[in-house]
């Protein structure tokens, strides 16, 4: 009889059960089924497993990767509640802060605002310290709307703000752009040409997905007095005195 050959033999209790449930048995059984389990599937006692599927031994590899999905199942099973209570805890605390911030006023605005731009945006160098270019960069739509705001509150016009998307040359930029556009409230023509990040095959990226969108550069024509308050602001909260003639 050959390995697997069904119909060679008939184990001795198949007279009196219905076909379906031998059939049944045996599919179980190359999946990687245990008698326990089959016997428990179709209603049948262990013995009858047994005999019906004694000729299939289980192919040693499915009994692993059954046994690692078991154990995962378990685990997901053990840790869904405190996964469950861990998101409920956040959602609470994020929701109670939002509210307790409220509405920003202008001072606390221009504090902020300062701030971000100052570990986010373009900064004069030593080598090159006249270079006071307003230059904000991020990936996190929250920290753009938000310096968008401190633009607002400095009364910088939308005319001479200007955009940019930065983006891996292996995702959407069209996309991108028209999310990004969305976000900040301007027609997507009207964006600057995208910057492309060229594709590194050595380099194991994270940032894939739908949800990937690039960076967004806001770029504040004729910003140069604009970074002299930002930088004046920073150092007014740093308790560093202004600088004076020499």
């Amino acid at each position: 009889m050959a390995f697997g050959d069904e119909s060679a033999t008939r184990p001795p209790s198949y007279r009196g059960w219905k076909p379906e449930l031998y059939a049944r048995a045996l599919a179980l059984r190359r999946a990687g089924s245990p008698v326990g389990e089959i016997a428990r599937v179709l209603d049948v006692s262990k013995s009858t497993a047994y005999l019906w599927t004694r000729h299939m031994p289980l192919d040693p590899e499915l009994v692993r990767r059954r046994r690692r999905v078991a154990q995962q199942a378990r685990a997901d099973a053990q840790w869904s509640a405190h996964r469950a209570a861990r998101d409920a805890a956040r959602a609470e605390a994020v929701a109670a802060s939002a509210d307790w911030v409220r509405r920003l006023d202008r001072r606390e605005l221009l504090l902020i605002g300062a701030a971000i731009y100052w570990c986010e945006g373009g900064k004069a160098k030593p080598w090159r310290p006249n270079d006071c270019r307003i230059k904000f960069v991020n990936s996190d739509p929250l920290l753009v709307m938000l310096f968008l705001r401190f633009l607002d509150a400095v009364e910088v016009p939308v005319e001479d703000r200007r955009f940019r998307v930065s983006i891996h040359e292996t995702a959407g930029e069209t996309a991108a752009v028209r999310w990004w556009a969305a976000r900040v409230g301007v027609p997507a023509e009207s964006f600057q040409p995208t910057t492309i990040k060229r594709h590194r095959p050595l380099t194991r990226r994270k940032n894939v997905g739908a949800d990937y969108r690039g960076c967004l550069t806001v770029h504040v024509v004729g910003g140069t007095r604009l970074y002299w308050r930002i930088e004046g602001i920073m150092r007014g909260m740093s308790n560093e005195d202004p600088p004076r003639d020499r």
